[in-house]
């Protein structure tokens, strides 16, 4: 444990066949995500070369990216900070989320292949698992996964590369609704119903899941942020 009360991590970027850009820009993306930096606190390159061990060269070039995704601003006599996310900005994500999310899983439901089901299926397991694990990192990676497969399947490339913008700040908020009491029980409860719902091949039943669960979170989420 660190002084945030989290796990520690390392968040050393390894040096393997993705680009390197995108593995640092990922590292501090989920660095922000689970609470290591704070809204409003500063990003110095300094810290984040030294968490990442990579060249400042290519801090900046992931805190770029990261301000393109709205997950930091660069202030004047400040440099780089965390973005905060308002409530009414939370709102505006929810409501854009349950429409893509919604037409996802319907696309799913109704187009994903066999293989494709077989993945979905393998990452809910592992999405599952990871609920008894205490690192909120491993469930906000095993959720992504989750995600990612099921874009996957929905076959509708427009709609995974708006869903992949939105993500960052998505990201941070699926890990504030998982800080509710209870909301990690109800949430597998709601995908265990949309997982059934697609294995039904049932568009419209699989788009009320969906739009059920991403109500649900929105209403855990946004009432921590009222309350801050």
């Amino acid at each position: 444990m660190n002084d945030t009360g989290l796990p520690e991590h390392d968040f050393r970027v390894e040096r393997v066949a993705a680009p390197l850009r995108h593995s640092v820009t990922e590292s501090i993306r989920y660095a922000i995500a689970i609470g290591r930096f704070k809204a409003g606190e500063r990003l110095p390159e300094r810290g984040l070369c030294e968490m990442t061990g990579v060249s400042r060269t290519l801090v900046r070039e992931a805190l770029r990216q990261l301000e393109s995704e709205g997950l930091i601003q660069v202030l004047p006599h400040r440099g780089p900070v965390v973005a905060r996310v308002t409530v009414e900005q939370a709102h505006g994500i929810y409501q854009v989320r349950i429409e893509l999310e919604g037409l996802a899983c319907q696309l799913f439901a109704e187009h994903a292949s066999d293989q494709q089901r077989a993945a979905l299926a393998a990452a809910f397991e592992r999405l599952k698992a990871s609920f008894d694990d205490a690192d909120p990192l491993a469930r906000l990676r095993a959720k992504n996964h989750f995600y990612d497969c099921l874009v996957d399947g929905s076959g509708n490339e427009a709609l995974g590369i708006s869903l992949r913008m939105l993500n960052a700040r998505v990201m941070l908020l699926r890990a504030t609704s998982l800080q509710v009491p209870g909301r990690s029980a109800d949430s597998i409860a709601e995908l265990t119903e949309l997982m059934a719902a697609l294995a039904s091949r049932d568009g419209a039943r699989a788009r009320a899941a969906a739009v059920h669960h991403v109500r649900n979170a929105a209403a855990a989420a946004i009432g921590l942020l009222s309350d801050a």
